[in-house]
């Protein structure tokens, strides 16, 4: 547990908004060589491993990329208007301070703000809508118009990624912005190392598959070997009203918005959790789309599957559990190396 927090720190801490994940791919690969396999970059930007097995190969999938911004406009104020990435809600970012990273590797900070974001000052502010027309990025920089901004360096097309603010209380309880997916991301790593110094025999032929496009929707829609027979994707677990699960499991999902998830691999998951005595629940995710729905929408003949620790306040300031990260881990030991 103790090597996943120190991962998910040091993930967290790279900006990898969608299509902007070099750096954080470049970093999995070497923490995979540093674990003592040969990890490969794929042409799209996503990171290939296989960590042994024989047979019925499996692949089990995690996202690097994640929600974030792009300048859309420099205003004549100096103020930048954005669009989002992925699923950013403009709600969610108010008065979060962030980075704008310009084309040619400069980088400026700055704080989210409504247009006119003083009380004392705007009557209507507590009733105006919190959406990217009504909001702007305000540089920490001495600018009063758009030519001091593009003097600058900063353009349309920047990216403009926000702090995850990542904390782990002394009662277990992990808050951070992006646990969607970089939790996974460091459960995987943990799965490796497990493997690699236990010398625990998987139960098939294993490739880990750290995707860069998954929050845009089509992360595994390519770039994974043609002889993969079942995709498991490692996301998170929604937590919500209406649903079973909480922080403290793992959840198995049943059917998202794009349908319903292989029935006989969901039942295999199920049954050994309940072998194992592992704490899940099952879910229906009323508006999700996974990477492994990516892979089926893109033509591969796979069954597929969905867990992931359970995640509250999922694409805003998101919180899970040391618990649900431990029943998560146990699930994958269990499904990938029972007999």
């Amino acid at each position: 547990m103790q090597y996943i927090l120190e991962q998910l720190k040091k993930l967290t801490a790279i900006p990898s908004p969608s299509g902007y994940t070099i750096e954080a791919a470049r970093y999995a690969m070497d923490e995979f060589k540093r674990l003592g396999y040969e990890p490969k970059l794929t042409n799209k930007g996503c990171v290939l491993c296989s960590i042994g097995g024989e047979g019925n190969p499996i692949l089990v999938s995690a996202h690097l990329d994640t929600l974030g911004g792009m300048v859309a406009e420099v205003k004549g104020n100096g103020r930048l208007r954005l669009t989002r990435v992925g699923g950013l809600q403009a709600n969610n970012v108010e008065a979060e301070n962030a980075v704008v990273i310009t084309r040619f590797g400069k980088t400026y900070t700055g704080c989210m703000q409504m247009n006119d974001p003083s009380a004392h000052v705007n009557t209507e502010y507590a009733d105006q809508k919190r959406d990217f027309k009504g909001m702007q990025l305000v540089l920490d920089e001495r600018v009063k118009n758009a030519e001091d901004v593009h003097k600058l360096g900063i353009a349309v097309g920047d990216y403009v990624c926000f702090d995850p603010r990542t904390v782990v209380t002394e009662s277990g309880y992990i808050k951070s912005r992006f646990l969607d997916d970089k939790l996974s991301v460091a459960i995987l790593l943990a799965f490796a190392k497990h493997v690699n110094e236990s010398g625990a025999k998987l139960n098939r032929r294993v490739d880990l598959f750290l995707s860069v496009y998954e929050e845009v929707g089509h992360g595994c829609a390519a770039g994974f070997p043609e002889d993969i027979q079942e995709v498991l994707c490692v996301d998170m677990g929604c937590v919500g009203e209406g649903l079973t699960c909480d922080e403290h499991q793992v959840s198995i999902c049943a059917k998202d918005s794009a349908g319903p998830y292989d029935y006989e691999t969901t039942t295999a998951l199920i049954r050994i959790a309940k072998e194992c005595g592992i704490d899940y629940a099952v879910d229906i995710y009323p508006s999700y789309g996974s990477d492994a729905d990516a892979a089926l929408s893109a033509g591969a003949d796979v069954k597929h599957a969905l867990i992931g620790a359970g995640v509250y306040a999922s694409h805003g300031y998101e919180r899970s559990h040391v618990d649900g990260v431990k029943n998560t881990l146990e699930l994958l030991k269990a499904y990938l190396t029972r007999a």
